[in-house]
């Protein structure tokens, strides 16, 4: 089907990480048309510390596809790497190199252009990508990863660039050898920066609001007792009856109240960092915790944070540069690249878009994945393992709409920018 000259895709997929991979691998099994881009596992590669291993479990970190030798168990076997389901954690290194043959693989039609606007078009969508080239899609998935979305404590926002950064812009520390670094944070982004600036020499300062820093326990290599085993039953998200719930019931999870979702998303599987790293951070990093950021001052080439403890204690610490580990939360206000009216009209709770259960907005023919569909479908979804179940959903909800596709732009002018 043709436009005025302009071809239309069923599918256009934005975003090249596991779930866009995955999106993409199985709808293109489908006989659906499908444009995908992005650079492969971009979060990966440019913002995770190089030599951090992976929090989840291996088991619990394969991407998807309709056709056997897809997982990562697969392909370590092949390429004789190292590897357990549970015991055995996963390098950066191995999942990159993982997602990268994955790609080449089973969506070797993935284009590296950035998308820079989509709009409204008709019953479906106009992508504007690289250059200025135009094209139509019926349906477009978003699986955008988290760099959109970081948080940064608001007082920190009007430092320079030089004076402070976020955790997605350290995945190279040695910038930073031989200087004095405050990270903000507790959680595993936290204590992985921490542990590779402690290697390269910087003298290392840990900043959180909690009253600890929490680490997995070591792994046993050992079968759990089967009275374990019911009290805190494995799943992809860890051990415990809540993240079983979590990973194994993501549709019951959309029907709980918003608030209760979202506090949900907020609270579960909170702060916890790889247990090979304890001795590593508690021995060569300075630490304080339950301390809250009273002010913030900068004098030439140095950051002065002025904390105040839970007691009503303050303290003064002075460094040469603050790195915020601060996460992520989904605002739909956060992309851009979407028209101002598509984002207007996504529905959404505290910014957060609420989704069908086939992870559709508001919006018809639009799908958000990974951290964006958090919000509605759990914790499962801030993780690899939600992938699956993500692309398979997208999936049947094509099938069941096969048959009945929308006439794009129809009775709609086709602007001469696209004409051909």
């Amino acid at each position: 089907m043709t436009v005025v000259g302009q071809s239309i895709v069923d599918f256009a997929v934005i975003g090249a990480g596991p779930y866009g991979l995955s999106a993409a691998a199985n709808i293109g099994a489908s006989d659906s048309s499908i444009r995908i881009f992005g650079r492969p596992l971009q979060t990966w590669t440019d913002t995770m510390p190089a030599g951090m291993k992976l929090k989840s479990d291996g088991f619990a970190s394969n991407l998807s596809a309709p056709a056997p030798g897809s997982s990562l168990a697969e392909f370590c076997r092949d390429r004789d790497i190292p590897y357990h389901d549970t015991e055995h954690p996963v390098s950066l290194k191995t999942f990159v190199a993982y997602g990268l043959e994955f790609q080449r693989r089973f969506v070797p039609h993935l284009e590296t252009s950035d998308v820079q606007h989509v709009e409204q078009w008709g019953d479906g969508f106009r992508l504007t990508v690289g250059e200025g080239q135009t094209f139509l899609a019926r349906r477009v998935v978003l699986a955008v990863g988290v760099t959109h979305f970081r948080v940064m404590p608001k007082q920190l926002m009007d430092l320079p660039a030089s004076l402070v950064s976020h955790s997605a812009d350290c995945s190279h520390v040695d910038r930073f050898a031989g200087r004095r670094v405050a990270i903000l944070g507790a959680g595993a982004s936290a204590i992985d920066l921490a542990a590779a600036l402690i290697d390269v020499g910087a003298a290392t300062t840990i900043v959180a609001r909690a009253g600890s820093i929490r680490f997995n326990s070591e792994p046993t290599g050992s079968r759990p007792r089967l009275l374990s085993q019911f009290i805190n039953p494995r799943s992809p998200l860890g051990p415990g009856w809540r993240s079983r719930f979590a990973s194994s019931m993501p549709q019951a999870y959309r029907h709980l109240p918003d608030r209760l979702r979202l506090a949900i998303l907020h609270r579960h599987l909170g702060p916890r960092s790889a247990w090979y790293l304890r001795d590593k951070v508690l021995g060569g990093a300075k630490i304080f915790l339950a301390q809250h950021i009273e002010g913030v001052g900068s004098t030439g080439d140095h950051v002065c944070l002025k904390l105040r403890g839970e007691s009503g204690s303050l303290k003064s610490l002075e460094v040469d540069h603050v790195i915020a580990a601060t996460g992520y939360w989904p605002q739909i206000e956060r992309l851009h690249f979407l028209d101002k009216r598509l984002r207007q009209a996504i529905r959404h709770s505290e910014g957060v878009p609420i989704l069908s259960q086939y992870f559709e907005t508001s919006v018809a023919g639009l799908y958000a994945t990974g951290l964006m569909a958090a919000g509605s479908f759990g914790p499962l979804m801030r993780f690899v393992a939600g992938a699956d179940y993500t692309a398979r959903r997208i999936c049947r909800h094509l099938e069941m709409a096969r048959g009945s596709r929308h006439t794009l732009v129809a009775g709609a002018t086709v602007p001469q920018a696209i004409r051909p």
